[in-house]
């Protein structure tokens, strides 16, 4: 998070005009935001365009469908995904990542550190944090540890308000959330770009910076947490793999068997699911201590993985392509979907349909005829 991280950050500017080798990937890259005031500042602008836009993530909350992109677009639908309405949104800023602990409480992560919440299904969001707000929250809580003598403190406080006032907009942390979960209604995490982590203890309205606990002193980015309240992984850069030990309060390493970027989790009681680039995923059935490689039988990015409720593992790779694991987790085979545009997430829309987040907006993809195996 140093500021010397910044003149590589800016020669790989995200080319959305290329459709996006992977935003799901990319978006970490793209750290430094010329726009970032004014994307803080204006809420989404209101269009039919945002229908056709790109968009990175879809959630269930309930029997409602929430999906969020970019320029700030959040579209909801109530129809199982036939169709969608675009939402009122605070900010502007490109929107990564929507989950939900509840039919009611959600969260969406994105671009300059936002994180917005929503206590009604997703029809209204507020600001929760930002790049001020982020960055300043960490910057007072590493100034007052290092004034009480940690030397720790200091060199994160050092990092910190390196980034901070380097940035294309000074004041303004620059670095993207790129996912946000809560093992418990208290409990929850945000993680981003450059190693960004902070914790929450009281469901959200307090967090603290949490850098020195996960580590991570290269501060490889950190793009997926998954995980319930007895177990919970992180994923990351170059085949970062880490699981939250409540009694140290820290993410503790696990040996990785890869050393390309995870994308994503799955995570269901010990088993877990690491996936990510050109098709790879392993398993692990102890808690991440054992990993095996789990053949999928494609050579493109995995950006997404779901339990249907017949508890079949469906794993979405970027080229639209959806598969299904074995009852062993040894392989997958691929589903006859119909494909179109690249896909960046998907969730269940209905018992046998997935609802698809793209690069040119949302759709559906039906399940009928795939059988459990």
């Amino acid at each position: 998070m140093s500021a010397s991280s910044f003149p590589t950050v800016l020669k790989r500017q995200l080319v959305l005009a290329a459709g996006a080798l992977a935003l799901i990937g990319a978006v970490a890259a793209t750290a430094v935001a010329v726009r970032t005031t004014d994307a803080l500042d204006l809420p989404a602008a209101k269009t039919p365009l945002a229908l056709k836009s790109t968009k990175l993530s879809v959630a269930r909350a309930g029997n409602r469908l929430v999906a969020v992109g970019l320029r700030g677009h959040i579209l909801v639908s109530e129809d199982a995904g036939a169709t969608w309405r675009q939402i009122d949104s605070p900010v502007s800023t490109d929107l990564i990542a929507v989950r939900f602990t509840s039919d009611q409480v959600g969260w969406i992560v994105g671009h300059d550190a936002v994180l917005l919440h929503t206590q009604d299904g997703g029809q209204h969001w507020e600001r929760r944090l930002d790049g001020r707000t982020a960055g300043q929250l960490m910057i007072d809580a590493y100034a007052a540890r290092a004034q009480a003598g940690d030397a720790e403190a200091g060199r994160l406080l050092d990092e910190v308000k390196g980034a901070v006032e380097h940035s294309a907009t000074p004041g303004v942390l620059p670095y993207p959330f790129l996912d946000v979960h809560f093992r418990t209604a208290d409990e929850g995490f945000l993680i981003g770009a450059f190693g960004l982590l902070l914790h929450t203890a009281d469901g959200g309205k307090t967090w603290q910076p949490w850098l020195e606990r996960a580590d991570n002193d290269k501060r490889f980015h950190l793009y997926a947490i998954a995980g319930d309240a007895d177990q919970l992984v992180i994923a990351g850069e170059q085949g970062l793999l880490r699981r939250y030990d409540p009694a140290q309060q820290r993410f503790v390493t696990l040996a990785s068997p890869y050393n390309g970027t995870f994308f994503g989790l799955n995570v269901k009681g010990s088993q877990v699911l690491a996936f990510g680039l050109r098709g790879n995923a392993f398993a692990s059935d102890d808690e991440g201590q054992h990993w095996r490689k789990v053949e999928t039988g494609i050579d493109t990015i995995l950006v997404g993985a779901l339990r249907t409720p017949d508890e079949r593992l469906l794993l979405i790779a970027q080229n639209g392509q959806v598969l299904q694991a074995d009852a062993a987790l040894t392989a997958f085979q691929p589903l006859p979907v119909q494909r179109g545009g690249d896909v960046f997430g998907a969730a269940l829309a209905s018992p046998d349909a997935l609802v698809l987040a793209r690069v040119n907006g949302m759709a559906v993809a039906s399940l009928r005829g795939a059988a459990a195996r």
